[in-house]
């Protein structure tokens, strides 16, 4: 962790560029993927926390270094997705992550979530990715070949909170 341990709040409109600027510098997501999180990222602001997606930056000295954002998946009984989580690279190996993915799962847990899925690329530049998932609770429980590009499978993870369920359910 930084010298500055980051806090986590809801992500503002001013999060929003340089979230994107850090998921970029990672390079892990191709431009088609940023465009998607930004339209994300906009959504969920848009519609606040009563929205479907919730999204949290990790700050620190007044910068965004992390964001995660979760949502409750349509059509299921207390399962969530677990859509996006990035780390600054200046800030990754610190625990942002790990406090973020702590937050979502306490976040979920107190809206009654019971199941946290996270859907990852299954090349080998996500080996740290996939092995963080595994590290934090994680289990693969699925993987696609060649879902997402040939060669680039969809590796599926799942966590069970404990006491999680309710009768909410959704369907788009």
């Amino acid at each position: 962790m930084s010298a500055t341990t980051p806090v986590i709040r809801y992500a503002v409109a001013a999060d929003r560029a340089p979230t994107l600027a850090f998921m970029r510098a990672t390079g892990f997501f191709r431009p088609d993927e940023i465009e998607v999180a930004a339209e994300v990222f906009d959504e969920a602001l848009k519609a606040g926390p009563a929205g479907h997606y919730q999204s949290f930056a990790a700050v620190a000295e007044a910068a965004p270094v992390g964001w995660v954002c979760i949502g409750p998946t349509p059509c299921t009984l207390g399962t969530f997705d677990l859509y996006w989580i990035a780390v600054a690279p200046a800030s990754q190996g610190r625990g942002v992550g790990s406090l973020l993915l702590r937050h979502a799962e306490a976040l979920i847990h107190a809206r009654h979530g019971r199941l946290v899925v996270i859907e990852t690329s299954g090349q080998a530049r996500y080996d740290a990715t996939r092995f963080f998932y595994l590290k934090n609770g994680y289990a693969e429980a699925a993987r696609l070949p060649d879902f997402y590009a040939p060669g680039d499978d969809k590796v599926v993870y799942l966590k069970a909170l404990d006491g999680g369920g309710s009768p909410l359910f959704k369907c788009a």
